[in-house]
C-alpha cells in the first residue's frame, strides 16, 4: 500500500520540486509502514513530550505555527488515532483556536532534541468545552500545573511520519543537565571533604 503521509503530504507541485531536484523516483516505490495508526514507538515517544509545535492555516492562507508545553505526557493519546491535550490561557489572541474554526487540519512537531529525533503528524483538530466530555476532561488535566484550561483540543489522526536526524542540532533541558552533571558534584564534595581533612591534618599534625 502507498505510504499514506505521502500521499497526504506530496501535493502535484511538490512532485514537480522533486522531478526538478531529480528525487522523484526516490518516492514512488510501495511501503506498507504504518502511517496512520499510532504504535508502540509513537505512543511512548508522545508520552515522553514535554511540548511540541503545531502548525495552522487561517482563511487567508497564511500559516502559523504555534508552541504548546506542559509536563511531560500533557498531550495524551486516547487511543491508536486520537489525541488530546488541554488549552491552557496564553497570551489570549485564539489564533490557532480561530484558524482551527474556518480550517481543523493541523499539522505537529513532535521534537526530541538529545536523540535527534522528530515527529511530524497530519490530524484534524476538534475544539471541546471543558465539560462535553467528562472522561476526556479527567484524562487531560493536571491538577498539579499552574495554568489555566480554557478547552480541549482532540486530534483525529491523519498520518504521520518520522524524519531523519540531519541538521537537530542536541540541546538539553535544565533537569537532564542536573542529572548529568550530579555525579560530578557528587564527587567533588567528597574531594572537597577528603581535602579538607587532608590540610585538617597538615595543620595541626599531633592530631
Amino acid at each position: 500500500m502507498p505510504y499514506h503521509f505521502l500521499e497526504v503530504a506530496v501535493t502535484p507541485s511538490v512532485r514537480a520540486a522533486q522531478e526538478n531536484m531529480g528525487v522523484d523516483q526516490i518516492w514512488l516505490g510501495a511501503d506498507n509502514r504504518p502511517s496512520d495508526t499510532l504504535t508502540e514507538d509513537e505512543i511512548a515517544f508522545i508520552a515522553s513530550r514535554d511540548s511540541f509545535y503545531m502548525a495552522s492555516v487561517s482563511e487567508t492562507g497564511w500559516p502559523y505555527v504555534q508552541h504548546r508545553g506542559g509536563r511531560a505526557g500533557f498531550l495524551k493519546v486516547v487511543d491508536q488515532r486520537t489525541l488530546a491535550f488541554a488549552d491552557y490561557r496564553g497570551n489570549r489572541q485564539y489564533i490557532s483556536a480561530g484558524n482551527f474554526a474556518a480550517n481543523d487540519r493541523a499539522c505537529l512537531f513532535l521534537m526530541d532534541y538529545v536523540r535527534r529525533a522528530r515527529l511530524k503528524i497530519y490530524a484534524y483538530v476538534e475544539r471541546l468545552a471543558l465539560d462535553a466530555d467528562q472522561e476526556l476532561t479527567e484524562l487531560v488535566s493536571d491538577p498539579t500545573y499552574k495554568g489555566r484550561a480554557e478547552r480541549i483540543f482532540r486530534l483525529r489522526l491523519e498520518a504521520f511520519d518520522w524524519n531523519c536526524p540531519q541538521h537537530i542540532i542536541p540541546r538539553y533541558t535544565e533537569q537532564q543537565v542536573e542529572q548529568a552533571v550530579a555525579p560530578l558534584r557528587e564527587q567533588l564534595q567528597r574531594l572537597e571533604t577528603e581535602n579538607a581533612t587532608l590540610r585538617a591534618r597538615l595543620e595541626n599534625p599531633e592530631r
